[in-house]
């Protein structure tokens, strides 16, 4: 694996190149968790302990007195054995451990999520206050606006003076309208009646003008005819 490097004068990052890719590691280290190969250098410890037991099946299967060698290689391969054993205990040991502590972590999790979920339910308590609050202070502001607007106004016993004052004042122009209506009344009635009376009067000066025209024209017809009668009439002054 090659560790990612700066060029020089730029200041830039050049992208670390790997050997193995992430599917590649996760292999080798799972086989080398397996095997108990935690280095690249010696022979790993299942490959030591196969050779002890292959060793000690060999020699188990000879024919010859090796009561010695085997019970040698047997020591040899137990030895090795509880060598290979203790990483595995130890391993198991921290699987324990690391189960343990993820189950600690899910449980603190769900303390956390529910925690959470608690904070979640008060911030909408608490907006839900805050809205009502506003409301309230808002209604407090109006009322203490009207409050200063009715501190502003005169007391009760002056306003109720004037409103006094002006009904009196108010039945006073009714009671005038009233007696203006009734004048107004009369007057239009005294007004009819002397239209009429004009009328009756230029009827009769008209009628009295139509009886002096008729006598006038009588009194001029009377002579005429007089003189007419007396002196023949028309044909005797054509004669004459």
């Amino acid at each position: 694996m090659l560790k990612g490097r700066k060029t020089a004068g730029r200041g830039e990052t050049v992208a670390a190149h790997y050997a193995f890719g992430p599917l590649e590691d996760d292999i080798i280290i799972k086989h080398r968790l397996l095997t108990r190969t935690t280095t690249t250098r010696g022979e790993p410890p299942l490959k030591k302990l196969q050779k002890k037991f292959t060793a000690f099946a060999v020699e188990v299967e000879k024919d010859a007195d090796n009561h010695g060698d085997c019970e040698r290689l047997a020591k040899a391969f137990l030895q090795e054995l509880n060598t290979f054993e203790i990483p595995l205990l130890k391993s198991k040991a921290i699987i324990d451990a690391n189960v343990r502590e993820k189950e600690n972590f899910n449980e603190l999790k769900n303390e956390i999520n529910r925690q959470i979920l608690l904070a979640q339910d008060d911030i909408e308590d608490l907006k839900k206050q805050l809205e009502e609050s506003k409301i309230e202070r808002q209604h407090k502001e109006e009322c203490e606006a009207i409050r200063k607007l009715i501190a502003m106004q005169p007391p009760r016993s002056a306003t109720q003076k004037t409103i006094t004052e002006l009904e009196q004042e108010i039945a006073s122009l009714e009671s005038e309208n009233t007696s203006g209506s009734r004048t107004l009344e009369l007057r239009k009635k005294q007004f009819s009646l002397l239209l009429h009376v004009v009328d009756e009067l230029q009827n009769t000066i008209e009628e009295e003008q139509r009886s002096l025209m008729e006598e006038m024209r009588t009194a001029i017809d009377e002579p005429r005819t007089a003189f007419e009668d007396a002196t023949g009439g028309p044909e005797a002054m054509a004669l004459d």
